[in-house]
């Protein structure tokens, strides 16, 4: 049987890790652990050293790698950058705490217990200080990537695993003898210019990319993957490992990758189907129990290493408990997510190998660590992570609002997919509310041909929402002109706001019978936006919000603002409020208190007047306008803003614009009925005659 082992052939091999992948939730999820665990254990057991059903060979290591740095990648993607920028000194005094613990403790075993020379225990040290985000993912799942433990953890990763890989630089090149006046002056130097690269440099390629070239999904994906990955293999030019190109190169895309986006969906979805499994079960495949038949000093090194990483690291995760008050619960899933040990470590063991500063039961003692600590931390992160999810779930809401519907109307696929785009973004997923594709068809002689062509253009945008996994109804109208059709399906479906295109100005028609837009403000009890979109939205640096005098005193203001924060939230963009009343912080404060969290930049008015001269003269390349547009009659309404949303069209005729006119709630609203028909995305098209 032996004869047979291990499987060579790839397309039994594909299958064997297919099926892996597949029941390992499913087997672990009996015990209530993560399915990760699952992963390992199966690449241990059928790895080359112990069943020898799987070769670790040149796949298993490829795919691995891309794993790995996949993990990297996407964690610095999911940073909410305005709540790490809230909490950028936590991330610092962490990343420090993890630095400096493990190198000190750590620097204590490996010289004093271990009897390691200087060099070779200030390597084996740092290896205790760095770590892996393995178990984001699972906080990832359990929706907590924004809580600031989370951030903390993740914005930590970059500077202990920085530091950690300076001291292997540090001490491989002083072991050969290349540490001379210049070394520091060279490392630097290069650093600089390759963390400059990445961060000024990368966002400007790919803005002009996705502005011009890709124009599907699979033009953007490709074109991530591959900067991802070619970042990654220059990171030893400058000196540092490919997890910290990985991790790079996810915060220079941070702000071009929406987080609820096709594009983002696509990155996870590839991740975690295939590449992150593939990782984890390459590091199953290293563990050698074999090497602890060898004597006690394997069994000593290894439970040293096991020990000083789990109380190390355990240690740092605790001091954010009185340094940064967080609670028992965020101090344990800041230990889940910084005890894993994978790539930085096995990389500073491989380099210590290789210079003969350590021997084989370093090499077995580390892979024991990998194991332990990969095993350990996403129980840790489950555990806490779902006691954070739930206490978040049981807050009581800040405002009690009416369910989020959002009503897109589409007249053409190509004019539809901008909006449909828009609407994701604002989308509130908490909710898992539908978004309402609509078409008006105008009643006439060929109604039925407008409604077939209605449903095949519908059928193209359905298949948008699906790829980004938002459940969409699409809907068929059928009414005597535009506006009528909308208000009547906006009201029967209970529609929370509209989204439709705009072009900016009148035509002739509509300046004599009156334009669509003026006939759907009748309705005033829900929120229209309107949308000239003329460059992608992830292309988006800037939101320039204008608001109106007393605009914050009308009733569906906070509404209105939650859509723009929530717009700026997902592209990452800071939102630059001009208005009179800007620099009241009262103000300022009940904006900032309206959720999600998003990066507000105050800009007073001396009049209200001057606000297109002040939108004409900050107005850039990459801005988004938003106007709050003024209702007749409304708190907010007066000539100049009236008239704003024309006067931003035609003077800045190549800039985004948004007009938002906030809804006037009444209290005769019923409860909003959930039929379930849209559950799934794509169903059947609604159709009333």
């Amino acid at each position: 049987m032996t004869d047979h082992l291990p499987i060579n052939n790839p397309v039994l091999v594909f299958a064997i890790v297919a099926t892996l992948i597949l029941l390992a939730p499913i087997v672990m999820g009996r015990w209530r652990l993560p399915g990760m665990i699952g992963l390992l254990l199966a690449g241990a057991i059928l790895g080359p050293n112990a069943l020898g059903v799987l070769a670790r060979d040149q796949s298993f290591v490829l795919f691995g790698t891309v794993g790995l740095l996949y993990i990297m990648f996407t964690a610095a993607l999911e940073i909410d950058m305005a709540v790490l920028k809230r909490y950028r000194l936590h991330s610092v005094a962490f990343g420090l705490l993890t630095f400096s613990i493990p190198i000190g403790i750590g620097l204590f075993v490996a010289r004093v217990l271990l009897g390691f020379d200087w060099p070779a225990a200030i390597l084996l040290a740092s290896t205790f200080s760095s770590h892996t985000l393995l178990t984001y993912p699972i906080a990832s799942r359990l929706g907590i990537t924004r809580n600031q433990a989370v951030t903390t953890a993740v914005g930590g990763t970059i500077i202990t695993d920085t530091l950690a890989l300076l001291v292997l630089a540090v001490i491989a090149s002083s072991t050969r003898g290349e540490v001379d006046d210049l070394f520091w002056y060279r490392l630097a130097f290069s650093l600089a210019v390759y963390v400059g690269a990445i961060l000024i440099g990368l966002p400007i390629v790919a803005r002009w990319f996705f502005r011009n070239v890709a124009h599907d999904g699979v033009a953007q994906f490709v074109f991530v993957l591959a900067t991802v990955f070619a970042i990654a293999a220059l990171s030893h030019v400058a000196g540092s490992e490919p997890i910290v190109g990985a991790f790079l190169a996810g915060l220079a895309f941070n702000r071009l990758i929406p987080h609820h986006g096709t594009l983002m969906n696509r990155i996870q979805f590839t991740g975690e189907a295939l590449f992150i499994p593939f990782f984890l079960l390459s590091v199953g495949m290293l563990l050698d129990l074999g090497i602890f038949l060898g004597g006690l000093r394997a069994w000593l090194v290894a439970i040293a290493m096991v020990v000083t990483i789990l109380v190390t690291k355990w240690l740092a995760a605790e001091a954010t408990r009185p340094v940064l008050g967080y609670s028992r619960d965020q101090a344990r899933l800041v230990f889940g997510l910084s005890l894993p040990q994978a790539a930085a470590t096995l990389a500073a063991v491989m380099v210590g190998y290789d210079l003969g500063l350590f021997d084989d039961t370093v090499v077995n003692g580390a892979i024991l660590t990998i194991l332990v600590s990969c095993v350990v931390a996403p129980v840790m992160v489950d555990r806490h992570g779902r006691a954070l999810a739930l206490a978040a779930a049981a807050e009581p809401a800040e405002v009690a609002v009416a369910p989020q519907r959002i009503v897109v109307a589409c007249s053409t696929t190509a004019a539809a997919r901008p909006l449909l785009e828009l609407a994701v973004l604002i989308r509130d997923p908490a909710q898992q509310q539908p978004v309402f594709p609509l078409t008006v068809v105008e009643e006439s002689a060929h109604s039925a041909a407008d409604v077939a062509q209605a449903e095949r253009t519908l059928a193209a945008v359905v298949g948008q929402l699906s790829a980004a996994e938002v459940p969409a109804q699409p809907v068929t109208r059928i009414a005597f002109n535009t506006a009528t059709g909308i208000l009547h399906a906006r009201r029967e479906l209970r529609g929370s706001e509209v989204v439709i295109g705009w072009r900016g100005r009148a035509t002739p028609h509509e300046l004599f019978f009156g334009s669509t837009v003026e006939q759907l403000l009748r309705d005033r009890h829900y929120t229209l936006v309107l949308a000239r979109l003329t460059e992608p939205l992830n292309t988006c640096r800037r939101i320039l919000l204008a608001l109106p005098p007393h605009a914050e005193r009308e009733e569906g203001f906070a509404a209105a603002l939650a859509i723009v924060k929530r717009l700026a939230q997902q592209l990452g963009a800071p939102v630059t409020l001009f208005a009179q009343q800007a620099g009241d912080e009262r103000l300022h404060a009940a904006m900032q208190r309206i959720k999600p969290v998003a990066e507000l930049r105050p800009a007073p008015l001396a009049r209200w007047a001057d606000v297109m001269a002040t939108l004409r003269a900050q107005h850039a390349d990459g801005d988004l306008v938003v106007v709050y547009g003024v209702r007749p009659g409304g708190l907010a309404a007066e000539a100049v803003g009236a008239a704003l949303p024309h006067r931003v069209a035609e003077q800045l005729h190549a800039a985004g614009l948004l007009v938002i006119y906030a809804a006037e709630p009444h209290p005769q609203d019923e409860p909003v009925v959930d039929t379930g028909e849209a559950a799934e995305p794509g169903g059947a098209p609604i159709r009333w005659a």
